[in-house]
């Protein structure tokens, strides 16, 4: 009986072309082919040996990585060629195309073995990272020292990363962009990683060196609470100027009516007052550098009736125009910072005012290391009160020491102290992951300069002047401002617009809306046994109403203006009752009726 032989099904870009008997064979020629170039270098071929198939892919869409091919425990990279490549010699388009640099997709990566040193190539590797740090993506691998911290927390530095404000663009002044923020004294970080330099980041910087102290301080920076030191607020740390646009454009509308911006006159149906447009030049828009407060009007507008014909008090069939000037929204205030006048896509005059306001560290603002390590400002505290060395520093910042054991970043310890070496020696220091400087590297230069080789000193209280007991860890560390600033998101209400169909308060501060009492909220006061403050928020404070409920048939009766007495609709009975109930209820019992169906509400008198 002749040996069964089981083919390899070869699929190109997925699609079904043949069988081959000799897949190893077929796969490693293919390979040594693109090495030798005789197969463009984009293609990838992987083996899937528990399916017996080859899949050959040149479709666009893979993600694809650079790596130096081994060959028998060696490197095709060889110190001469890599003489060549750093003295231009050689570019990275003659290293793919000798075969010393193969790119791999996630399909092929299957069938490989990599090293991620040089040192470390065994015989049975095929394939050489390029640098260590070139596993992490392109945002990790600008944070230092990943490699010390926790995965959670490189996760949120990277997050964190995206809402950093600094320098976006330098042409800021010539956007209209809807809301930015632009850093006052951007500066580079004192530890950089090779990333950060090859991409030129210190260009658009987001962030300033801090000198940071690890203490807790009277509570106030309890959790992830930091307390902040004012001289240096006063000074420009952490402080951004934000610019916002707002933009209207004269409509066209489909009855050749249009928008004109202009001066609002009197007659016009809905008037603000003079007051509201004071601050409007002649024609009708608001001046460059003009202090402008909440619901100030910025560009004066009007627009045609809803309906071309509107009959007036004495019969004459008269149009009259809308107000529909662009306004500051409510709790917004700043400075005209430039007023653009153009031409929209359709034509029609565009008007772009961009408001100035200078956002200063405050309570409650958000501040972030390159390790995860998110704060809260908990208290802003004067110069003369805050702990200082015997040099004299005095720490910009105070984060809790809790924060680091239990969430793992000694990254975080790491970068601080390289930060303070960097700041004795004169020198920016390398926290590039796996081959950036080492503790040891910042222990000695420390020595050197005369301070403790763990980064730790002798403070003082600054409101007793006596010396504290423990010595701080203190050094300087890169921050970030984020952008969850405590005057953007601050909301509250009193009163305010309701809803339509609920007659509850309208949801969001874009709106006026109320904050939401929940069923959480709701749980709390009842295991509390607070029922009138219940009774407040989910009735008083939402949708309260009076119905007139039937005493017979239990059916909602209403009051019949032209008999002026209540009555009941189902029952024609006029023995009603004012009854207090939430309007959503009245609602139920609407919807229940639209199903055909009679709820009544049977009245009795309190026991």
């Amino acid at each position: 009986m002749a040996k069964f032989k089981k083919k390899a099904s070869v699929y190109v870009n997925g699609k079904y072309v043949g069988e081959y008997d000799k897949a190893d064979d077929l796969v490693k020629r293919l390979r040594e082919k693109r090495r030798m170039n005789e197969l463009n270098y984009q293609i990838n071929i992987f083996h899937n040996k528990r399916s017996g198939e080859i899949f050959i892919n040149s479709d666009s869409g893979r993600v694809r990585k650079p790596y130096i091919v081994v060959e028998a425990g060696k490197s095709r990279l060889t110190p001469e060629i890599l003489e060549k490549a750093k003295g231009g010699l050689l570019t990275w388009q003659h290293l793919i195309k000798m075969g010393v640099i193969e790119y791999l997709d996630a399909e092929e990566e299957e069938n490989t073995y990599i090293a991620l040193k040089p040192e470390g190539i065994k015989p049975e590797h095929t394939h050489l990272e390029l640098d260590p740090f070139t596993i992490f993506g392109m945002t990790t691998s600008v944070l230092p020292y990943v490699e010390h911290n926790s995965s959670p927390r490189i996760t949120m530095a990277c997050a964190m990363a995206k809402q950093s404000l600094g320098v976006y663009a330098s042409n800021f002044l010539m956007r209209y962009d809807t809301r930015v923020y632009i850093m006052y004294y951007p500066q580079q970080p004192l530890v950089q990683t090779d990333s950060y330099r090859v991409l030129n980041m210190k260009n658009t910087a987001a962030g300033q060196n801090f000198i940071v102290a690890l203490t807790s301080f009277r509570g106030y920076n309890m959790a992830d609470g930091i307390v902040i030191n004012r001289s240096s607020v006063d000074r420009g740390l952490g402080r951004v100027v934000m610019l916002k646009t707002y933009e209207t454009e004269e409509r066209q509308y489909p009855g050749g009516q249009k928008d004109k911006i202009e001066l609002p006159n009197p007659s016009v149906v809905g008037y603000r007052g003079e007051e509201a447009y004071a601050k409007l030049g002649e024609d009708g828009i608001v001046l460059p550098e003009t202090e402008v407060d909440e619901r100030d009007v910025l560009v004066g507008k009007t627009s045609p009736p809803r309906f071309l014909e509107e009959i007036s008090v004495f019969g004459a069939v008269e149009e009259k125009k809308r107000e529909s000037s662009l306004a500051l929204k409510a709790r917004e205030k700043g400075k005209v910072d430039s007023v653009l006048v153009t031409e929209g896509p359709s034509g029609n005059r565009l008007v772009k005012v961009r408001i100035r306001s200078v956002k200063v560290p405050e309570l409650g603002d958000k501040f972030a290391s390159r390790h995860g390590q998110k704060g809260v400002v908990g208290l802003v505290i004067p110069q003369e009160d805050m702990p200082f060395t015997k040099d004299g520093i005095v720490p910009d910042l105070i984060v809790n020491p809790h924060a680091i054991p239990s969430r793992m970043t000694a990254g975080h310890l790491l970068e601080t102290l390289g930060g303070k070496a960097a700041a004795l020696s004169g020198m920016l220091m390398d926290g590039t992951a796996f081959s950036g400087n080492t503790e040891d590297d910042y222990m000695k230069m420390l020595k050197e300069h005369g301070f403790d080789e763990y980064g730790e000193e002798v403070l003082y209280d600054g409101v007793t002047g006596e010396q504290i007991k423990t010595r701080l860890f203190i050094g300087a560390i890169y921050y970030q401002r984020l952008h969850h600033l405590v005057s953007n998101k601050m909301h509250m209400r009193s009163r305010g617009p309701i809803q339509l169909l609920t007659h509850q308060p309208t949801e969001g501060k874009a709106r006026e809306g109320g904050l939401r009492f929940g069923e959480m909220e709701r749980d709390c006061l009842i295991g509390y046994g607070a029922s009138m403050l219940i009774k407040e928020r989910l009735l008083d404070e939402s949708d309260k109403t009076v119905q007139l409920v039937c005493t017979e048939c239990g059916a909602v009766a209403n009051h019949d203006f032209v008999k002026h007495k209540d009555i009941c609709p189902v029952c024609g009975n006029e023995s009603v009752e004012p009854i207090e109930m939430s309007y959503a209820f009245k609602l139920l019992l609407d919807e229940i009726k639209s199903l055909y169906i009679f709820p009544r509400i049977l009245l009795k008198d309190k026991a």
